[in-house]
């Protein structure tokens, strides 16, 4: 870590007293400030009412646990202070607003509907200069709310100054996929059609529901999953070479890739599969069915397992068939990304009949890794053919999610954040399926907890 200082910031955290701001946003600042010696001025503001001692608690706690050294702790709790705001009241915000310097940051750790009734009232006041907003998704709950959120967001301020936050995009995984495409002159020449037969992107879990019966049973696996988190990763992997990675080269690129994106058959019942889990064990725990769960309507019919398949319509990527899967409660946890290369079009005579490995690419999100299979000759009978993987585990960024997104709009840049435009071709793209799903066009299939998922699809 350099000592050079950085520009003072001010960061006022709404929604202060919630679980995201003790359990990701602190930390990941925490690991920012270990790397970076930002000059922080940190506020939290929420409608719960908490003590400044209370509040400071809370910080010191988490910055301990990301390892930030005492100094630079203390430096942060001399300079924080909490406040009791409503941030749907417009005498709160002209309390709050005049004492903010030049280019603060106001992240919104709010539910959206409180943060979109949060921005129609910023929308009718003068504004410090170059305030900066942050706001988590869901941006919307379909193409049509998120194009109403992006016309109310650009009447608050530019778009440059809107921090649309998806912790997928600070995670070195992700990063990593630029460094892996385009640095490299054995994957470079072959991204594309003519060498890569499917894509897979899966991000399952073990956990089940967790507590979070509020949110996730309004969203479901395929809103909360596969909408956003994995259809960017998706655009970051397929997108065309950038001239740089700055923040209009890449975003232009990954909105030109999500427009050229529409469902495999171009229908969903046929282009998607959803389940959802039974009760079952997961590593030794009883696990209760998902319409069990404490806070679950079964009226709402809410998936916890989605599936979609996708196809990317140019020629670099014709054909390719790119399938998204997402879901709760399974029996182990895989993150990443399975890339299927196609056979080499003749195979020697000589070799014993058999099955030829396929060369496959792991792009391991959690962990972090990178995995090739190929084929090799066995060392017993020089004449068959055997899978052989070459393996490697990566260093993890020592900047969390959130420390990345948070250095990242300290600065300015908005390279991690998602556009409006990019948000909105999201909606467009899963919204068939969605409109299937809720005509039951779409099974609703079961799976076991602690299991694969449902047989069926096996």
């Amino acid at each position: 870590m350099t000592d050079t200082a950085l520009p003072p910031v001010t960061l006022v955290i709404l929604g202060a007293s919630g679980d995201l701001t003790h359990r990701l946003l602190l930390p990941g600042l925490g690991t920012l400030l270990t790397e970076k010696p930002y000059d922080v001025t940190l506020i939290g503001a929420a409608m719960a009412p908490l003590t400044d001692g209370e509040w400071k608690a809370l910080v010191e706690a988490a910055l301990k646990d990301a390892k930030l050294r005492p100094s630079r702790i203390e430096a942060v709790l001399a300079k924080t202070r909490y406040i009791n705001v409503d941030v749907t009241n417009k005498d709160n915000w002209l309390a709050l607003l005049p004492n903010l310097p030049e280019n603060s940051v106001l992240y919104f750790a709010l539910p959206p509907a409180v943060t979109a009734k949060a921005c129609q009232v910023l929308a009718t006041l003068d504004l410090p200069k170059g305030l900066k907003l942050a706001l988590e998704k869901p941006f919307g709950t379909s193409l049509e709310s998120a194009k109403e959120l992006n016309h109310l967001l650009m009447s608050v301020v530019p778009e440059n100054q809107i921090f649309r936050v998806d912790h997928f995009l600070g995670k070195a995984t992700v990063l990593n996929l630029l460094g892996i495409r385009f640095t490299n002159r054995i994957f470079e020449p072959i991204w594309d059609c003519g060498d890569i037969e499917s894509v897979s992107i899966i991000v399952d879990e073990t956990l089940g529901l967790e507590g979070r019966a509020g949110y996730y049973d309004n969203n479901g696996a395929l809103k909360d999953m596969i909408q956003s988190h994995l259809l960017l990763m998706m655009a970051i992997f397929a997108m065309e070479e950038p001239a740089s990675l700055d923040e209009r080269e890449v975003r232009d690129l990954i909105a030109h890739t999500l427009r050229a994106t529409t469902l495999w058959t171009d229908d969903p019942v046929t282009s998607s599969r959803r389940a959802r889990y039974t009760s079952g064990q997961i590593h030794g725990t009883q696990v209760p069915g998902y319409v069990e769960e404490p806070g679950v309507d079964p009226a709402k019919n809410t998936e916890t397992l989605a599936e979609i398949s996708l196809r990317i319509n140019n020629s670099r990527w014709h054909d390719v068939k790119f399938t998204l899967h997402s879901g709760k409660a399974l029996g182990d946890e895989r993150n990443g990304i399975t890339v299927l290369f196609r056979p080499v079009p003749h195979i020697p005579t000589g070799f014993v009949d058999g099955d030829i490995a396929r060369n496959v690419l792991w792009i391991g999100m959690k962990p972090v890794t990178l995995a090739l299979q190929v084929s090799t000759n066995v060392a017993s009978d020089r004449f068959k053919l055997e899978s052989t993987v070459l393996s490697a585990d990566l260093d993890d960024a020592p900047l969390r999610p959130y420390g990345e997104i948070l250095d990242e709009i300290f600065e300015g840049d908005p390279l991690l954040s998602v556009r409006g435009d990019i948000a909105e071709e999201c909606w467009r793209i899963v919204e068939p399926v969605l409109d299937a799903w809720e005509k039951n066009l779409v099974p609703m299939d079961e799976y076991t907890a602690g299991w694969a998922g449902p047989n069926a699809w096996r």
